[in-house]
């Protein structure tokens, strides 16, 4: 290791930043991931238990019949139903390869300063967790809520779950304690809402 890695490996502010950023793009994978087999494993649901939903055949016939993996049977059902394509699983194998790199080789990433650019890294994961929650919203979400017969929808401004989830996290791991101030102020007014 070079002098200048040492240093680096040695200065708490940059081992912080880097071990944040690191976390961040693991987390961001994680809800990716949930994103897309959760959906579709309550869209198929015959119930729900303390353990989550109940799988039944049609899950087993529509969606696991397809791939081994869990995930990779998600992401082909998602294809066929045109919410995603294959420029979009072409990019989930890019995420994925840098999700295992951090989490496989964490220890020689995170000495050795090889680092990845967040936003460089982190847009693409974003993009697609975005484009699979608004498809969701959109195409599954909105046709089965009676609330929204006949409204014009703004794709632009629907903010999916996993998005708001990691806005959040984003929001506290800079420091912004906004957030907690609101949080405790509707808690002393004895609210819900934050």
């Amino acid at each position: 290791m070079s002098k200048e890695n040492w240093e680096d490996t040695l200065n708490p502010e940059i081992m912080r930043e880097r071990l944040i950023s690191i976390s961040m793009y693991i987390t961001a994978f994680e809800l990716l991931r949930e994103t897309i087999i959760d959906n579709i494993r309550s869209f198929y649901a015959e119930g729900y238990d303390q353990s989550g939903p109940i799988i039944g055949k049609d899950y087993q016939d529509e969606v696991l019949a397809r791939n081994k993996s869990e995930i990779y049977a998600s992401l082909d059902w998602l294809v066929e139903h045109e919410a995603i394509d294959i420029k979009d699983i072409e990019s989930f194998e890019k995420i994925k390869k840098v999700r295992n790199r951090l989490a496989h080789e964490l220890l020689h990433v995170f000495t050795r300063g090889e680092t990845f650019n967040l936003v460089e890294e982190f847009n693409p994961l974003i993009e697609l967790l975005r484009k699979i929650g608004v498809w969701w919203v959109v195409n599954v979400e909105i046709p089965t809520n009676p609330d929204y017969d006949g409204q014009e929808i703004d794709e632009s401004g629907i903010v999916p779950g996993g998005i708001l989830s990691l806005q959040i996290m984003l929001e506290v791991v800079s420091g912004n304690s906004t957030l907690l101030e609101k949080y405790r102020e509707a808690r002393n007014k004895g609210t819900n809402k934050v």
